[in-house]
């Protein structure tokens, strides 16, 4: 049954409380390991909520932050659809100045921290690279089968097929662009793994005793959101989900992009639903 709005707005302050008793309680079993690397950080989210005396309007809503101190090795930067390419011009301009400028910088310090490094490439490119860890391997429940909606309608197929949206007349040759593959400027070193699918990520990520999660990638307002693996569902499961907003950007439509409305948006909707940002600079400013 799905949460109303107050229980989800009290689940989140919940989980957001028991967070730091985690964390002491994982830090001190790290700690009697000699593991005491720490990284500090600012972590920022929306407030639904007004300061005392305050008319409770959105306008009178906005930004804080908390002051985490979380064990390194409960850590993982997660690289999401870090591509070599784009068939958009602007995104991908835009994605290779993040690159350059936020995402080597933070993958060679998390690198020489220690922090780990997981690639999550879409599931293609995932399974044909040396690196993939090949964990998800178990029996998938079955699910029941289900008589509504009808098949055909699923599909758009047969009468339903008038809904479906156009083919593109560029189509094909957007189809024969260059295979996806992991941007060489973040190709993945000797031991860091590459995942396909979220349940693979949850497996390593219990095999490593890992609980925050740092997602940096592509695009904000499409896989940061929807992937089985990315922020909304790892957070589903359990983790802290944290992005790095200055290592993303979305694709935008020809009304938000001067203003990069959709980036914007979909990084707020993260820190307004129970996730929370922070930048690159304050990750690598952050390691004790």
């Amino acid at each position: 049954m799905p949460l109303t709005r107050r229980a989800f707005l009290k689940t989140t302050a919940v989980a957001g409380l028991s967070v730091g008793q985690a964390s002491r309680a994982a830090g001190g079993q790290n700690e009697s390991n000699g593991d005491t690397d720490t990284l500090k950080i600012r972590p920022r989210y929306y407030r639904w909520h007004v300061n005392e005396g305050q008319e409770w309007t959105e306008t009178n809503t906005g930004y804080a932050t908390l002051n985490w101190e979380i064990p390194v090795s409960q850590c993982a930067l997660v690289l999401v659809d870090v591509w070599q390419r784009h068939y958009i011009k602007e995104p991908e301009e835009r994605a290779e100045k993040i690159i350059d400028e936020h995402l080597v910088p933070l993958v060679k310090t998390c690198r020489a921290k220690k922090l780990e490094i997981i690639h999550a490439p879409a599931p293609e490119a995932a399974r044909v690279h040396p690196n993939w860890i090949n964990l998800d391997t178990g029996p998938k429940p079955e699910r029941a089968a289900d008589e509504w909606p009808p098949r055909e309608f699923r599909y758009l197929s047969g009468t339903f097929s008038q809904y479906r949206r156009p083919v593109e007349p560029r189509e094909a040759e957007r189809q024969s662009l260059p295979p996806l593959r992991i941007h060489p400027k973040v190709e993945p070193l000797a031991g860091e793994a590459v995942i396909a699918t979220g349940d693979e990520l949850h497996l390593y990520l219990k095999q490593k005793g890992i609980l925050f999660l740092f997602f940096a990638g592509f695009n904000t307002n499409a896989c940061i959101l929807s992937r089985d693996y990315a922020t909304i569902e790892m957070s589903k499961r359990g983790y802290q989900a944290l992005l790095v907003r200055d290592c993303t950007t979305g694709m935008e439509s020809f009304e938000s992009q001067a203003t990069l409305a959709q980036t914007n948006g979909a990084i707020l909707q993260l820190e307004m639903f129970g996730q929370y940002t922070v930048t690159s600079g304050e990750m690598i400013r952050g390691f004790s």
